[in-house]
């Protein structure tokens, strides 16, 4: 079941302490593009300046790993405070294995939180971490986006993905 997330949520400042205490969660890696702001937008999401303080004060380890170029990923990692690593090559292990080293967490109190099954819920499935998909932001447009959504819709129902319960 490398496809199916372990929670599945509307936005990331859905995640609670509460369901990262359930899943012994202590880190999130979090993705850019749809997750904390549109596909290449600069506009952080409703209440993530203060969902990121929250998760910090209480001791969540967060940094960003996203697929985008450091020209996109830099200023937008540096605009929230967190480190960072660009060019992640989601699904492969790489970027996944140089956020958890940067970490310094153990692999089961990890998290990766993004919008897409075949990039960050496969990745984080393949190399040990839970998996939150979120509900993306706003849907692309380009066809080669529109068709990864069409057989994720399929994914969706063969899994019976649902909105996790909290």
């Amino acid at each position: 079941m490398l496809l199916k997330p372990n929670i599945k949520l509307e936005r990331v400042t859905d995640i609670t302490l509460e369901i990262l205490k359930k899943y012994n969660l202590t880190a999130l890696i979090l993705d850019v593009d749809n997750t904390l702001s549109t596909h290449h937008g600069h506009i952080l999401t409703d209440g993530l300046t203060e969902w990121l303080a929250f998760m910090q004060e209480n001791g969540i380890k967060l940094m960003v790993l996203s697929n985008s170029k450091e020209a996109r990923v830099k200023p937008f990692a540096e605009k929230i405070g967190l480190d960072y690593i660009s060019l992640g090559l989601k699904p492969l292990p790489f970027g996944f294995v140089r956020a958890i080293k940067a970490l310094g967490i153990k692999r089961k109190n990890i998290a990766i939180v993004g919008d897409q099954i075949f990039t960050d819920v496969l990745g984080g499935n393949v190399v040990g971490l839970k998996t939150i998909l979120l509900t993306p932001i706003k849907l692309e447009t380009t066809w080669g986006f529109r068709f990864k959504r069409k057989i994720e819709r399929l994914v969706f129902k063969i899994y019976k993905i649902k909105n996790t319960e909290v």
